[in-house]
């Protein structure tokens, strides 16, 4: 667990007794550091510390609290100051706020309590802040250079260079390949390797969302625009806004639907249903599918102009079964990552494995990839996956090797196969597997399971 840091607080008073009783009383929370400072010179001096939070006396003997105000939020504009005034003046109170001042306390015998309260809230607006700030670099390295597509084939490099040649600048960027190649996967590392990374990344999976809602999804809509709108929506768009939006199975997008995303794209704003207000927007746009787009073009079911508006730079993702030896490189990082979020002792594939992994054909890609020797790990009695314990091997209602089933139909056997070996008990299946039980209720119902 990271060590909380501690919270810096700087106490700037003239007055001895008063500035002692600032320190004492803040000082009561173990995690603050207090500091205190008799002269503006003096804190002025060591805001190279980077304080978090500053009282500040109005009236101090070398400088008013105008000008020290002025000059702490100049150089450390994310430290919040209060100032503490003998004075009860509204005119001072109010121009110290503009200035950005935190608040303004008048010294009385409610001082020193209404402070507390003021220096929790601070404090909790900076750690959310710190914690924000470790998770934009956890993601950040997630999906850095060579993290986010792991692979040493030359089409996974290729890949690579392209992404960061789209991360340099704002070009739309169009992913395309196989279902389960990582076309989400390239999208973030294109937005956090950019220098957007900071602001939201927004991604819409627009096969998954109903017809008669995709409008209000992308552009949002307005209080009453149709039943069941009982407030207003922000769209998809104005949500991503500063940021990257991601538009997964773009080819579903219903025809009458492109004509108004061209226009909204070409515009850089956007209407909400039932509105009239026009919303401006700045957003990196990333889409993706599956399909071969220009052949949905020529086929009349997309829009060219749209087509031509959304290529920008376009990364194809090649599937696993051209990848070689990525196929067992990926196969260890995954036992390794499964074994390490669950605390699980090491396992590694035998030879006899590692041959089975490399004669499949992997119609899944990598997400198949993931889902078999994930639940090899589970199923393997020591620290070695055997070829037996993965669900691919010939002979079984699973895969064997080189067969052509599709993704659904390998998931069905995998979940066959727990369900059997656990004797039909639902709710140690769904843990074991990491799936909903209500799922596997359902796969029974349309009889694709059978209880034994």
């Amino acid at each position: 667990m990271t060590p909380t840091l501690p919270f810096k607080i700087f106490v700037v008073e003239d007055n001895e007794w008063y500035g002692e009783l600032l320190v004492y009383r803040l000082g009561q929370n173990p995690n603050h550091s207090v500091l205190r400072f008799a002269t503006a010179r003096a804190c002025l001096d060591q805001l190279g510390e980077r304080p978090d939070f500053i009282t500040l006396d109005y009236s101090l003997p070398d400088a008013k609290g105008e000008q020290v105000l002025r000059q702490i939020r100049e150089r450390l504009p994310g430290t919040e100051v209060i100032v503490i005034s003998g004075q009860e003046d509204v005119n001072t109170a109010v121009s110290m706020l503009r200035q950005g001042a935190y608040d303004y306390l008048v010294k009385d015998e409610n001082t020193l309590d209404r402070l507390w309260n003021l220096v929790g809230k601070v404090e909790q607006q900076v750690r959310l802040r710190r914690e924000n700030s470790q998770l934009r670099q956890h993601i950040g390295a997630r999906y850095g250079p060579g993290q986010a597509i792991l692979g040493e084939h030359a089409s996974v490099l290729l890949v690579h260079t392209l992404i960061a040649k789209a991360a340099r600048t704002t070009i739309t960027v169009s992913v395309s390949g196989e279902t389960g190649t990582g076309k989400e996967l390239v999208a973030k590392a294109i937005h956090f390797q950019s220098g957007r990374a900071g602001q939201p990344f927004v991604a819409v999976n627009m096969a998954a969302i109903p017809r008669e809602l995709v409008e209000s999804e992308l552009f949002g809509h307005e209080k009453g625009a149709f039943t069941g709108a009982v407030a207003r929506r922000v769209g998809r768009l104005e949500e991503a806004n500063g940021g990257t939006l991601f538009l997964d199975e773009i080819a579903d997008l219903d025809l009458s639907l492109q004509a108004k995303l061209l226009r909204v794209l070409q515009e850089r704003e956007v209407t909400r249903v039932g509105g009239n207000q026009r919303v401006v927007f700045d957003v990196r746009l990333i889409v993706a599918t599956h399909r071969d787009l220009l052949a949905e073009v020529q086929a009349g079911r997309f829009r060219e102009d749209l087509y031509y508006r959304l290529l920008g730079l376009p990364i194809v993702l090649p599937p696993l079964r051209q990848r070689g030896g990525d196929v067992l490189l990926l196969a260890d990082v995954f036992v390794r990552e499964f074994c390490l979020l669950n605390n699980l002792t090491p396992r590694q594939l035998t030879i006899e494995a590692r041959n089975l992994l490399k004669e499949h054909s992997f119609p899944g890609n990598v997400r198949e990839l993931k889902a078999v020797v994930e639940l090899a790990t589970v199923l393997a009695d020591g620290e070695q996956i055997r070829a037996e314990d993965l669900p691919l091997r010939p002979g079984r209602a699973t895969v064997g090797a080189g067969s052509q089933l599709s993704l659904r139909d390998q998931t069905t056997a995998i979940v066959q196969q727990c369900l059997d070996e656990l004797g039909g008990d639902v709710l140690a299946v769904a843990a074991r597997l990491r799936i909903g039980k209500s799922t596997i209720y359902r796969m029974i119902q349309q009889q694709e399971l059978h209880l034994s």
